[in-house]
């Protein structure tokens, strides 16, 4: 599908990779409608990128809804919002658990579901939703994560099935370790040993080429994560006793302390 010329609306805008999104689909002739929580952000966003916004928290369901409704027109979706929620289970509260599972999961299905419903109709239209390698392969300390990453890729997969023929195409975008913006960049930790990272401007090239070439699953990571993680997603008792025996205990405690503020 042709961004140029489409209604695109992106969620997650204010900082991170969401600007590095918005500028790259600014510059492929986007008309481009921005969403996300903090205004002063949004609008420094959007100024720079000629765009419009709507400012919306999707930890409020009615938040959702109303962003629906007010970009009803959407050709294109990207989905790019998302919580850190890193940490023990055990440490989060319900209201942090259920607003994790909010923004990471349900708001991305909901805004699915009442868009694409006017995509279908016309008979066009694009969703993708960004999710993490973190969909794919299970690590310590991030079972909340992992939990709203594995639903989404398992929605994003079957969706794409529902919607063959309808002119509505879903792609999946999942990034590994981003370095320079982004969750993972700002809690200023380093990947497992032999890990390479990856740059924002991969991850926007992913979704331009999700779209442009309607591609199921674009994975986002040098080619020993790749790898990694599917071994673990086939193996996942190999994959924990493989964990167990490598020293990530300072890396995961430097995300975990750094994103806690962020639930």
């Amino acid at each position: 599908m042709d961004i140029s010329g489409s209604n695109v609306l992106l969620t997650g805008a204010t900082g991170g990779i969401g600007s590095d999104l918005a500028v790259r689909l600014a510059a492929q002739g986007a008309r481009l409608t921005l969403t996300g929580r903090r205004e002063e952000a949004l609008k420094a966003t959007a100024d720079a990128c000629g765009a419009r916004t709507v400012v919306a928290d999707l930890a409020l369901r009615s938040d959702v809804v109303r962003l629906a409704g007010t970009c009803a027109g959407t050709d294109i979706l990207v989905a790019n919002a998302a919580l850190p929620a890193s940490g023990d289970l055990l440490d989060y509260t319900e209201e942090q658990l259920d607003r994790a599972l909010d923004v990471n999961l349900r708001a991305p299905v909901l805004l699915s579901r009442l868009l694409a419903e006017h995509m279908v109709a016309r008979g066009r239209g694009h969703i993708v939703l960004v999710g993490s390698i973190s969909g794919k392969a299970a690590t310590r300390s991030t079972s909340l994560y992992n939990a709203t990453k594995f639903g989404l890729r398992g929605f994003a997969l079957a969706l794409r099935q529902e919607l063959r023929g309808t002119g509505v195409g879903v792609s999946l975008v999942q990034p590994g370790f981003v370095r320079d913006a982004g969750m993972f960049a700002d809690t200023g930790a380093t990947p497992p040993s032999g890990i390479r990272t990856v740059t924002p401007r991969q991850v926007t090239d992913g979704v331009v080429r999700a779209v442009r070439r309607d591609r199921c699953e674009v994975n986002v990571a040098p080619l020993e994560l790749r790898l990694l993680s599917a071994i673990a997603g086939q193996f996942p008792g190999f994959a924990e006793r493989v964990q167990a025996r490598t020293d990530i205990e300072g890396s995961v405690r430097r995300m975990v302390e750094a994103q806690r503020s962020h639930r």
